[in-house]
This record gives C-alpha cells, sequence and structure tokens, in this order.
C-alpha cells in the first residue's frame, strides 16, 4: 500500500486516454464542489459564457464575496446554491491530454448517504475530502468505510483548506496519521494524501509553493497515473438480460451489457438459473453483427436453440457458473429513515431480477468509527451491518469482492418504493437442499368440503383496548353455532407459548407477527376459519400474511376505535402504565400504530355494541360463505 508515492505513469503508453471515474466525498463543507470547480477551472475547460454565468451567480448564491466561487459549477440545483449545499449526485466530465474523467461530487449530509453508495457502486478512486481545521470525523470515516465496501481500492485523502491553518505540516501529518491508522485494514491499494486548497488551487492541479515540505504528487497528477485497471475483461463470462428482445416470430435475441468477461459467437453458455445450456450463435452490437464481445459492451445475444429466457436471467459459461441460491450472508447498508427490521419483506434487485426478501439476522453492526462490531436487532438510517438474508426465489450471484456488477444488490421499500438499503453480497448460504415441500393426498379444499365450507383468515386489527379481542369470540362463537369448524390465534395465548421468548421491541413484532402468519397458514390449510386477533401495528407484516394466503382468503378487520376511548376503557390497565414509562414499546404510546389503508372491513365502535360489531363482520362472512 502506497501513502506517499503515485502508481506508476501508464497513461502515456495508451495508445488513447484511459478514462477514470471517480467520487469526492466527505463531511459537509469540507468543499467537494469547490474541488471539482478547481479541477475544471484550471484544466481550462469552462467556456467564457459559463464562467461570465458563474461570476454572476457568485454574487449572488456565492460564499466568497466577489470571487469567484467555483462549487457553483457543480452545484446545478437551485436548492444547493440557495443553501450552499451539495443534496443531490452531479456528474460532470473533463478531459487532460493525458486521461479523461467522470466525476460524481456527493453530498456530505448524513441524511444523503445514499446518494454517496450511488457515486460510489461506480467509480475506481474516491477522493475523500477533509477540512484541515476539523481533521477526520464520523462522516469521514464512513465514507472511507463504505468505499471499501463497494470495492473501490484507490483512495486518496484531500486535506483541504491547508490554507486556513498557515499550510502547517504538522496538522496535515496528524490527520494524514488518524485516517491512515482507520483506513489500514481496509483492503485499499493506494493510500494517497494532498494538502490542498480548492479555493486557490494549492497542489489540485499545480505544485504549490506555499507547502515545500511536501514532496508528493498534485491532486491531479496521481489521478492522471493511477493505475485502476480491475479487469472486468478477465474475469468469468456474466450477462444479467434486460430486454427480451422479439420484434417479430423469426427473431429472438437478449439484451444487455456484458458485466463481466468475454464471449465469442459459438461459445457455449447456461442460463444460470435454470441450468439449461445452449450455445451463442450471434452478437448484434450498434452497428450489427460482430464476432464477440467483452465486458462494458451493450449487445443482444442469439442462441442456437429455443431455450427458456426472461429478462433477470444470467447468461455464463458452463465451466465457471455464478451461485444460485435463495439465502446468502452480505453487507447491507440501510438509506432509510425507516428503520430495517428483521423478518419484514422488501423487494430485493440484483442485477435486473427482482424477488421478495428478508433479512433473518443482524450477524454484527459495524460502528464506523472504531469498526468494532456490536450485537444489532434493528439498522437506523446509515448504519451498516453483516447481515443473512432470505429471497423468495433462488437468484444467481457473485461474490461482491470477485464481481462488482452481479454481487451488488438493493432492498426497496414496497410501500413507498424507497431504496432502503444497498448491499454487498459476501457468500451464499448453504442451507440444506434435501428440503422439499410435500404433495399430500388429501388437500386444502378436500379438507375444507368435511365441513361444507370455505377456509379463510379473518384478521382482527386495533389498539389495545379496542374490542378486537371481544368481537373475534362472538364472531367465532356464532360461526360455531352455525356449524362452521374455526380455530382463534390470540396474540396474549401465543405469547404464552410459540412466541414466549418475543419481547415488544419493534424488531420482536415484526417475528411474532411472521410465526403468527405460518401458523395461520397451516390452519388454513387444515380447512379451518381461522380468526387472528393481534395488535399487528405494521402494515408491512400485515401485508406480508395477507400474501401468504391464497387470493381471496385473507380478511382485514379493523377495529378503528379512537385511542382516548382505548385509554378510557384500559381493561388491563396498560395504558396507564404506559404512561408512567413502566412498559416500553407500548403501540399508541411509545410505538406506532399504523391504521389499514384498504381494509376489507372496518368497524368503528364507537355507539356499537360488540354484538353488533359481530354480526357486521358475520354478514360480511355469510355473503362470502353462503347462507
Amino acid at each position: 500500500m502506497d501513502t506517499h508515492t503515485p502508481a506508476p505513469d501508464r497513461a502515456g503508453e495508451a495508445s488513447s486516454r484511459s478514462l477514470l471515474r471517480f467520487l469526492t466525498c466527505g463531511s459537509v463543507d469540507d468543499g467537494k464542489s469547490s474541488l471539482i470547480g478547481r479541477l475544471l477551472y484550471d484544466s481550462r475547460l469552462i467556456m467564457e459564457d459559463t464562467l461570465a454565468s458563474i461570476a454572476k451567480d457568485s454574487r449572488k448564491h456565492g460564499t466568497l464575496g466577489e470571487e469567484i466561487d467555483l462549487a457553483l459549477l457543480v452545484d446545478g440545483l437551485e436548492a444547493e446554491r440557495q443553501q450552499g449545499i451539495t443534496i443531490d449526485v452531479a456528474y460532470r466530465f473533463f478531459a487532460t491530454p493525458r486521461r479523461s474523467f467522470i466525476v460524481a461530487d456527493t453530498p456530505g449530509h448524513e441524511q444523503y448517504t445514499r446518494n454517496m453508495a450511488t457515486g460510489a457502486s461506480n467509480s475506481d478512486l474516491a477522493v475523500i475530502l477533509c477540512d484541515a481545521r476539523k481533521g477526520v470525523l464520523t462522516q469521514t470515516k464512513r465514507h472511507t468505510f463504505i468505499c471499501s465496501l463497494l470495492g473501490i481500492r484507490h483512495v486518496v485523502l484531500a486535506v483541504n483548506k491547508i490554507d486556513l491553518v498557515n499550510f502547517d505540516e504538522a496538522t496535515f501529518d496528524r490527520i494524514v496519521g488518524d485516517w491512515a491508522t482507520f483506513a489500514s485494514g481496509l483492503g485499499f491499494t493506494t493510500l494517497v494524501p494532498v494538502p490542498v486548497s480548492a479555493r486557490f488551487g494549492d497542489n489540485v492541479t499545480v505544485r504549490s509553493g506555499n507547502t515545500p515540505w511536501y514532496r508528493g504528487p498534485t491532486l491531479l497528477a496521481h489521478m492522471e497515473a493511477v493505475d485502476v485497471d480491475h479487469g472486468a475483461e478477465d474475469k468469468p463470462f456474466r450477462f444479467p438480460v434486460q430486454w427480451v428482445n422479439r420484434p417479430n416470430q423469426d427473431f429472438r435475441g437478449f439484451s444487455g451489457t456484458v458485466a463481466s468477461g468475454r464471449i465469442a459467437v459459438g461459445d457455449a453458455v447456461v442460463v444460470a438459473a435454470s441450468g439449461r445450456q445452449s450455445r451463442l450463435s450471434r452478437i448484434l452490437g450498434p452497428d450489427g453483427d460482430q464476432d464477440r464481445a467483452a465486458a462494458g459492451e451493450a449487445v443482444t445475444l442469439c442462441l442456437a436453440d429455443e431455450v427458456d429466457v426472461a429478462r433477470g436471467d444470467v447468461l455464463a459459461p458452463l465451466a465457471d457458473r455464478p451461485e444460485v441460491a435463495d439465502q446468502f450472508a452480505a453487507h447491507l447498508l440501510w438509506m432509510d429513515e425507516e428503520p430495517m427490521l428483521p423478518g419484514r419483506q422488501y423487494l430485493m434487485r440484483i442485477g435486473n431480477f427482482w424477488t421478495t426478501a428478508s433479512v433473518t439476522q443482524i450477524k454484527h453492526r459495524v460502528d464506523v468509527n472504531t469498526l468494532e462490531q456490536q450485537p444489532a436487532k434493528r439498522l437506523d438510517l446509515n448504519e451498516i451491518a453483516v447481515c443473512n438474508l432470505s429471497c423468495a426465489q433462488r437468484v444467481p450471484m457473485d461474490a461482491y469482492a470477485e464481481n462488482r456488477q452481479t454481487g451488488a444488490f438493493v432492498l426497496v421499500d414496497r410501500f413507498t418504493n424507497r431504496t432502503a438499503g444497498a448491499g454487498m453480497i459476501a457468500f451464499p448460504l448453504r442451507r440444506a437442499t434435501n428440503i422439499h415441500a410435500e404433495e399430500f393426498l388429501v388437500d386444502k379444499r378436500a379438507r375444507a368440503a368435511l365441513d361444507h365450507q370455505v377456509p379463510l383468515v379473518l384478521w382482527f386489527t386495533g389498539l389495545s383496548g379496542s374490542g378486537k379481542s371481544t368481537v373475534a369470540k362472538l364472531v367465532e362463537q356464532a360461526l360455531h353455532r352455525e356449524g362452521r369448524h374455526t380455530y382463534t390465534l390470540d396474540g396474549d395465548n401465543l405469547r404464552h407459548g410459540l412466541n414466549r421468548d418475543l419481547g415488544f421491541t419493534d424488531a420482536d413484532r415484526v417475528e411474532n407477527i411472521r410465526r403468527v402468519g405460518e401458523v395461520a397458514k397451516l390452519f388454513l390449510d387444515a380447512g379451518l376459519i381461522v380468526l387472528c386477533s393481534f395488535i399487528s401495528p405494521f402494515r408491512a407484516e400485515r401485508r406480508m400474511v395477507r400474501e401468504m394466503m391464497g387470493k381471496g382468503e385473507f380478511i382485514e378487520v379493523f377495529v378503528d376505535t379512537p385511542i382516548e376511548e382505548c385509554m378510557r376503557r384500559d381493561p388491563k390497565g396498560l395504558y396507564a402504565k404506559a404512561r408512567r414509562g413502566a412498559i416500553q414499546n407500548f403501540t399508541g404510546v411509545s410505538s406506532p400504530y399504523e391504521a389499514p389503508e384498504s381494509p376489507e372491513l372496518r368497524l368503528a365502535t364507537l355507539g356499537r355494541t360488540p354484538e353488533e360489531a359481530a354480526e357486521v363482520v358475520l354478514a360480511h362472512l355469510r355473503r362470502l360463505l353462503g347462507g
């Protein structure tokens, strides 16, 4: 690992300019946008009319008085200019005689760490800035760690605003020492610290006379010279299918971008998930047929056989296939303000493949200040952990360390469609493969026919004290009298047995409902009408249980009682204890309740007796069941 000497200069050996993708990151106000502006300005890549516009905007939005504020070259959003911060990822292209560059300027605010991760996922090098007056901050360490997780192996520490500490060598050395100690075990190939002043240009593109003690390269010289070849073409062939191209019955091709490796007409390939084999009959690029393709090329592949291939499938060589699994271990960076709770279902995208997934276990959370491993039951915004995940389907994957394209995934919130987390696969979990769903000779329909009924799950949800258990009992009693075969699952009863190991944290509530859903599904398969009475405060878990059942088999009954009335009733004295602080994580007091948005039945209990509420449910059931 090189901490002072630049990598060998190979740019001049290339017949054409190579491309370097890099990002700038760091804490708020460390000068990321100013540094990029300085690179563009000193490289003489700013048109005169653009410079005039920036000079005008500097007087209006700038932070340097009458000076031109070069940060405004990058802070293109009006909201950013008004606040003087970067709140999105801004991409810029520039070139020097020796190399071409694409730079991603990422935000420094902690709540925008997701944007920083987006920029890092496609970068070869990171320029991490820190303010010489402040030194290495938590956000500096967080960004350094994320860069390591996302496979960046070349890092520059730009100690900016060195002019504001009088170009002091001791200050620079102290900051570099702190950072190098933290980053030394993160697997970087090069760590190059540079003292810079983005405002005045010291050591950005030209060596500064203000730092005679610094003998390393300028920032630009290092980026022109560093060798970041990650050998994508030398890795095993991977082709995630983005689109099945079938304009007519005579043509069927599979379009996408070669993620890694090389392929040639006539090569044998396999559909990774299904194991179906064929040979490559044609490769079509932008200019028509071509004999071969390599990593980074967008092409359409045609196979010699009619093999079933869909969007999201991965084509690979016969002898070097990716892993195919439905469980794996991964580093997970949480990006959502809603916490990640094990057992909660999310949508997962890996390549072009979508499925549902959940975290089954948080192995440990990583303290970004010390890299210490800590126990955790949930992940909050910007936290990083090693987790085990489970998917609804088996998916092809590689370890992220081996292939960044096929080893990365994102988790998406199923209600808001927000990107909630970004993950880097470590390895598949080799669970037992000899377990298969058993097909019985007597099925759900046959069991229900004995009782002349339609199996259903009635899910009563509402606040503690809303009356849901009372109504459920009355409904079951009436159904029993009518000759219906029923069973009731009640929250308190299950917590005395099956769920006695669970508390009332959000994570435990999620697991509580997951287990209840699995039990309810078994009773449903037995042909019963299952009545479930649970607070079940989170929409995500109620939706998860609904999706366990068949179409029309889940009826959500929202027992809608205002919390003031629940507190007035308080049959178990729980609200009084919760308000005194004697009970933690109590729904409606110290833990939220997410009311159903479109339940099959909404029972407003004010002004209605439990018997009247039960009759509303029974009337609905009679219409479904007949009679």
